[in-house]
């Protein structure tokens, strides 16, 4: 029983402890998010390479989560991608397996510190700091990164110091309740519970290894503990799976099914030959300083997941079967609208999230564009056969537009400055295409009022809309290729055209009322042949700005007029 003078220094320990934690926890997301930010471009190119090659799924897996220091958010960043269709689910299995080696360097540097190493960490924690008062965004970036580096060790230091573990009592107490949970399988839920309640294995093994280092902790239970914070790294993604489509809860549950059968084979090992493992990792660091005891720890967690990763590797094709016999596909209806290839789970990743609006962008354009050449079916072929067509696409285009400029909002609020030009111009091209829907979509009520009530029009009028619609077709193929390639080449062409689209009205408007006068046309299709000229100009205003959104971020080149019949 504690008196009460021995009360207050224990609390004081704990709280100098916990302290710590919390140090170390916001070093690692301030380093985390500096190097996402510092390396988005590094993340996009992995990510644009994802193919169906298993070891370059765990290169990939590996290489994210070294970046961001985390296998949690990689998870999260998966399901993202998985949910919104970018990739399969033999794709993501060898970046889950890879995302716990990554995860492992973290622990690597913790095992590293020594006495001198850390003043050059505070050092570092204090000019990162400094580099936070300057103005320019790529040093802010960089003072971040040194600020969370050091701030880690800062965060191990106090965990470790006297006021924490140095205090007889705190080393009594976690001594006696080991003894008391020295059992592989509690000491494992231990280790599943604490990382599933801070939310990363990577703090977890941080504290693991510093209480190995400060002789509160025993290899053998440290081990266990280990073993078990594999597991409750899982939660994250089982609980970024909820809401998701049936593909990406098998994500989370495949992430689960792996950690757990590593756990188990390497339990199963350890619990029968504790003596040799324990042996065989004091052979590989000897010595009883501090550096030796707790790279013992660190080198067990390499080890654990990279072997983990060998034996299951093989077995991909067996994990996406068993994942999909657990988890059964629900009947999904059409009716349901969502983004094709943007998740909110992907905001946790600006680079990656700003890759992935860039492609729904060139899905709602390859939906305009189709709408487009549909719109005049009506016109050319007396015929309504598209109507349902253009009426669901334009449906997914409204509502893309709506979504996709949420997601934007959301997403601006976590991008660096360089970036927020991008989401500027994104914002413009979404209003250029919604426009340029609408006035496909007023294409085609034109062309079923003009069936319905039998008003065609000349010979020489219909030659006259075929011209300039097939400049405007033309304007769509060059502002796709500047867009999506990001291909300045073609922007004096698509200027050339847009200028002769407009001459074109004008000459066109010209022309017509010319033939009224004559009596060579009919003042019943007046409306409806302005409207389509002026609509056509309007669509190609709208593309010019879309080409140029590449170089001109900042606003549209063109005003936009409302709609007419």
């Amino acid at each position: 029983m504690l008196s009460s003078g021995e009360i207050m220094p224990l609390i004081e320990s704990l709280i100098w402890l916990l302290a710590g934690v919390g140090v170390f926890i916001v070093g690692m997301n301030f380093m985390g998010d500096a190097l996402e930010k510092s390396a988005g471009s590094g993340m996009k190119r992995l990510l644009e390479k994802i193919s169906n090659n298993r070891f370059s799924g765990v290169g990939i897996g590996a290489g994210v989560t070294a970046i961001i220091q985390s296998s949690s958010a990689t998870s999260v960043m998966v399901i993202g991608l998985v949910n919104a269709g970018v990739m399969t689910l033999m794709q993501a299995t060898p970046i889950i397996m890879g995302a716990n080696i990554g995860t492992t360097i973290t622990g690597v540097l913790v095992a590293l510190k020594n006495d001198y190493f850390n003043m050059a960490m505070y050092l570092l924690a204090f000019a990162g700091v400094m580099m936070g008062f300057f103005k320019k965004e790529k040093i802010k970036i960089a003072g971040s990164l040194c600020c969370g580096l050091g701030l880690i060790f800062v965060g191990l230091e106090v965990m470790s110091s006297e006021q924490a573990f140095g205090n007889e009592l705190v080393e009594v107490m976690f001594t006696d309740i080991f003894q008391r949970i020295d059992f592989p399988l509690l000491l494992i839920l231990v280790g599943a519970i604490f990382t599933a309640l801070i939310q990363s294995s990577s703090a977890a093994t941080g504290v693991v290894i510093t209480m190995v280092g400060a002789g509160i902790l025993p290899l053998d239970m440290a081990l266990f503990i280990v073993l078990g914070s594999n597991i409750g790294t899982c939660v994250t993604a089982l609980l970024a799976s909820v809401g998701a489509n049936a593909n990406s809860k098998r994500v989370a549950l495949i992430h689960f099914t792996f950690n757990t059968i590593g756990t188990v084979i390497f339990t199963t090992i350890i619990w029968i030959f504790k003596e040799p493992v324990v042996n065989l990792l004091v052979s590989l660091f000897p010595g009883d300083d501090q550096m030796s005891l707790q790279m013992r720890v660190s080198a067990f967690h390499v080890i654990f997941n990279t072997t983990t990763t060998c034996i299951l590797l093989p077995f991909v094709k067996h994990l996406v079967k068993y994942s999909c016999l657990i988890i059964k596909d629900k009947n999904e209806t059409d009716d349901n609208l969502s983004l094709k290839y943007v998740d909110d789970r992907l905001l946790t990743t600006p680079p990656v999230a700003l890759m992935q609006v860039k492609r729904e962008i060139e899905y709602m354009l390859s939906l305009v564009e189709k709408n487009t050449k549909l719109s005049f079916t009506a016109i050319d072929s007396n015929s309504t056969e598209h109507s349902e067509t253009i009426r669901k696409n334009e449906e997914i285009i409204d509502f893309t537009n709506r979504a996709l400029t949420q997601f934007l909002i959301k997403l601006s609020a976590n991008v660096e400055e360089s970036d927020e030009k991008t989401i500027g111009a994104y914002f413009h091209v979404l209003n250029d295409l919604e426009r340029i829907g609408d006035n496909a979509e007023n294409f085609h009520e034109i062309g079923v009022e003009m069936l319905n009530k039998n008003i065609v029009f000349s010979d020489k009028a219909r030659g006259d809309i075929t011209e300039m619609r097939e400049n405007v077709l033309k304007m769509f193929a060059l502002s796709k290729d500047a867009f999506e390639k990001l291909n300045k080449d073609e922007l004096s062409e698509l200027t050339t055209l847009e200028e002769g689209v407009d001459s074109m009205k004008k000459q066109l408007i010209a022309n017509h009322f010319m033939r009224l006068a004559e009596g060579n046309c009919s003042a019943d299709v007046s409306p409806y042949y302005s409207s389509i000229i002026s609509g056509l100009e309007r669509v190609a205003d709208h593309l010019v700005n879309i080409g140029f959104s590449i170089v001109n971020p900042t606003g549209s080149q063109k005003i936009d007029a409302p709609l007419s019949i």
